[in-house]
């Protein structure tokens, strides 16, 4: 056999191998989409660079991702949101980041999710790292890795069985994922912890959206909240929130962004059962939230706080559904232009 003969069928069967794993993943209800990892909040960030003093930045963590809806707001204002924040992160590294780095002077929403803000300034926490290590990757990232994500787009929203997110979902179909649901003898006393399913999807601009299945599928919901209920009362405990610590980087930050021009929101997004009993417990309202809101002395919304935004209920204790924060996502924009806190673009 020559060797175009053995190129040409080895080109075949790859082909046909590549269509038939495809085939069969989409046959199991999977489509292609884009992953949420580091090379998707690089592309985000650098949008920073050319923002002006019009534009509105989103930091904090999930509930962030999920409850503001970037094309909701610009089709309300004209205006796109840059969306950067992380899920289970502090928004601290990220708002220091665009003080520190950039010269921007627009507004930047900050979500308080008070578990995750008030939790550490220590840079090794895992709080921490997950928004500052995409920081990082941002600003070391090689003219290669940057090339190599504008390549893979095509391919990722082609295919449904490329996946490389950056988080361990129980349900991805990546070599490390599918290891993972091997079912093998437990030989420690520790329990197993439950899967945790990818329950979102998520575009080119980081625009997140709650599947639709958390709503019809009681059981799915119900295996997400149960992520969440041993996560946080699991060995070991985190350690207590630092308040002072926070509060104290966030104030030196906010001095500084807004000495050159800047405006910083503070958001407080919904919570329910569980997490919201955790939260009152841990982290109370007037002792931090509202401590924070008066040293700042910054605009602040608290979902609470409004007719339009306190009627909202999470899925999962935590985020709303994709129908939920469209509405969400309009009300916010209403009160925002309301007391003149961002600006509106559209003419009619």
């Amino acid at each position: 056999m020559n060797l175009k003969q053995t190129l040409l069928i080895t080109v075949i069967l790859s082909l046909v191998s590549i269509t038939v794993w495809e085939l069969y993943w989409r046959s199991q209800g999977y489509f292609p989409d884009i992953d949420d990892d580091k090379y998707l909040w690089a592309k985000t960030r650098a949008k920073v660079e050319k923002a002006t003093e019009n534009d509105v930045v989103l930091v904090g963590s999930s509930r962030v991702l999920f409850n503001i809806q970037v094309h909701e707001w610009e089709a309300l204002t004209g205006i796109k949101p840059i969306q950067l924040a992380n899920a289970g992160s502090t928004p601290l590294p990220t708002f220091h980041d665009i003080v520190e780095n950039t010269n921007f002077n627009g507004t930047i929403i900050v979500g308080v999710t008070p578990p995750l803000f008030f939790s550490t300034t220590f840079e090794q926490a895992p709080p921490w790292t997950r928004a500052s290590s995409r920081s990082e990757f941002y600003k070391n990232r090689t003219y290669a890795q940057r090339l190599n994500f504008v390549l893979s787009i095509p391919i990722q929203n082609s295919l449904a069985f490329i996946s490389n997110d950056d988080e361990a979902w129980y349900d991805d179909i990546n070599l490390k994922a599918l290891l993972n649901t091997l079912k093998l003898p437990n030989r420690t006393d520790k329990p197993k912890e439950p899967p945790f399913r990818r329950f979102q999807d998520i575009d080119k601009y980081r625009n997140v959206r709650m599947k639709e299945r958390m709503v019809t599928d009681t059981s799915f919901a119900n295996s997400i909240m149960a992520v969440w209920k041993s996560m946080l009362t699991s060995e070991p405990k985190p350690p207590p929130p630092d308040k002072e610590g926070t509060i104290a980087f966030f104030l030196k930050n906010l001095e500084k962004f807004e000495a050159r021009g800047g405006k910083v929101i503070l958001l407080r997004s919904p919570s329910d059962g569980f997490f919201d009993e955790l939260e009152s417990m841990i982290t109370p309202r007037p002792e931090f939230w509202d401590e924070l809101v008066a040293k700042a002395n910054a605009p602040a919304i608290h979902y609470q706080d409004y007719d339009k935004l306190k009627n909202f209920k999470t899925i999962e204790w935590s985020h709303l559904s994709a129908t939920d924060a469209d509405m969400f996502t309009k009300n916010l924009v209403e009160i925002l232009l309301e007391e003149n806190l961002i600006t509106n673009l559209k003419t009619n």
